[in-house]
């Protein structure tokens, strides 16, 4: 007795394992506390998850942090923005702008990293300061989440007064 069967062989190497997000998210609103005070808000039109519990923000993330009288302090935004679960990071890329409200500082680069655990927020990358102002430009940045410590890793120009009307 013989069995013959018109189905081809499929070659199990020639199989791509999908890798793409397993949920997505609308409209996401995150917020984290400490002894029930708010700390950090995050928000964003549009959340990924991946199977390894990285997320993606592809349409932009806005984070804002707030002082224990539960005033915003400062607020940071991404084009992009990604979460890396292995690491506990917070990335955000493209546009990106840090303001201190409490005390005039702002901030604009191209990428940012938000370590929540450590309350640190860095770069490697072209930075840009406004504090007060004054104009600080520089590669890399290192200062706490609320932005009201900073230090420019490489300073590239001093130090250059601009008045209000931008010039």
């Amino acid at each position: 007795m013989a069995f013959s069967s018109c189905r081809e062989d499929v070659d199990a190497a020639a199989l791509q394992v999908y890798d793409g997000p397993m949920n997505t998210s609308i409209n996401i609103n995150l917020v984290s506390s400490d002894s029930a005070i708010i700390r950090s808000e995050i928000k964003a039109p549009k959340q990924l998850e991946f199977e390894n519990g990285n997320l993606e923000f592809p349409e932009g993330i806005d984070i804002t942090f707030f002082d224990k009288a539960g005033n915003i302090t400062t607020t940071m935004r991404a084009d992009r923005g990604y979460y890396l679960r292995e690491d506990n990071l917070y990335k955000g890329e493209g546009d990106v702008q840090v303001d201190n409200l409490e005390k005039d500082q702002s901030l604009k680069s191209e990428e940012i990293f938000w370590n929540p655990n450590q309350k640190k927020i860095y770069t490697e990358k072209f930075v840009s300061v406004r504090d007060g102002k004054t104009l600080l430009q520089g590669a890399g940045l290192e200062a706490d989440e609320n932005f009201s410590k900073y230090s420019i890793k490489n300073p590239m120009d001093s130090r250059i007064e601009f008045q209000e009307d931008g010039m």
